[in-house]
């Protein structure tokens, strides 16, 4: 029994009731749902073998791409803190479950419902299907390296596969491999979570540094962004104002103070987005 459950083989159709035809293999019967298409008794089909929720044999010719060596993204569909996650591999009465042993010691850092997860199926010697989590070989096999020159300061978004203390592996949407350091993220991605950063560094095998933190123009202030508008308005890309204006001609202008005036120009002439020059603010063209 245990080789046939979750495995792709052909069976031979012996009998059939009103709802079902009765698939034979190895002394084995499994039931193959009659709505799936219609079958002589005598022929053999091929599908693949599980056991549903009710811990009935279940046959289908609509044969799931994760299965024994084959691997697939499954969606979380559950979870139960005893047991683990619950994955959806296409099967209509049964889910399967990645144990709890191959999740992170903590539970915050689960998969939740609509995470996804790269699995293949193997069973246990009382004949239970579980979801087994892919290693980094195979993720390594699947993923292509990334390109200095193109990648570097690129969005991407990825699946996070792999929690470590050094830091968070993603693999990209277009099959980059990731590495997310701890001081490039504000809090830790979950298991199966869908993350979007920007590429900060590409390293000689091809593996991309991400950072999750929002670019230095996106976390300045509503000061810095209003100077900002300004700037990117005018003709020249210029503004007759600057850290030696006066007060008034600040907030005639502006309606800030002149103190938040300069800390806004102070953070963005840190982030390198403006210069000043004979009392003139310009804008740095990127």
């Amino acid at each position: 029994m245990n080789e046939l459950l979750g495995n792709v083989w052909h069976g031979m159709i012996f009998d059939e009731n009103d709802h079902s035809y009765f698939v034979q293999k190895n002394g084995i019967t499994f039931l193959l749902d009659k709505e799936e298409g219609e079958q002589t008794i005598g022929n053999m089909v091929e599908g693949f073998a599980y056991q549903n929720q009710k811990q009935q044999n279940r046959f289908t010719t609509t044969i799931p791409t994760i299965r024994k060596g084959h691997q697939g993204f499954a969606e979380v569909i559950a979870s139960r803190k005893d047991l683990g996650v619950f994955v959806d591999i296409g099967l209509s009465d049964k889910e399967i479950v990645v144990s709890m042993d191959e999740l992170p010691e903590m539970r915050q850092l689960w998969p939740k419902k609509g995470d996804k997860l790269l699995v293949s199926l193997k069973t246990d010697e009382k004949d239970r299907i579980w979801a087994t989590l892919a290693d980094d070989v195979d993720f390594l096999a699947m993923s292509k390296p990334g390109i200095k020159e193109e990648m570097h300061n690129k969005n991407v978004t990825g699946t996070v596969y792999r929690l470590k203390l050094v830091g968070t592996f993603m693999i990209t949407e277009e099959n980059y491999i990731g590495f997310i350091h701890p001081s490039e993220r504000f809090e830790e991605p979950r298991l199966g979570e869908v993350v979007s950063g920007r590429v900060i560094g590409v390293r000689p095998d091809g593996l991309l540094n991400v950072s999750l933190k929002p670019r230095g123009y996106e976390v300045i202030s509503s000061d810095a962004q209003m100077i900002l508008t300004f700037l990117e308005r005018s003709e020249e890309g210029k503004i007759p104002f600057s850290d030696k204006s006066t007060p008034e001609e600040i907030s005639n202008t502006f309606a800030i103070s002149k103190g938040q005036f300069k800390r806004a120009l102070g953070s963005l002439m840190k982030e390198k987005l403006v210069t000043q020059e004979d009392g003139w603010t310009i804008l740095v063209k990127k």
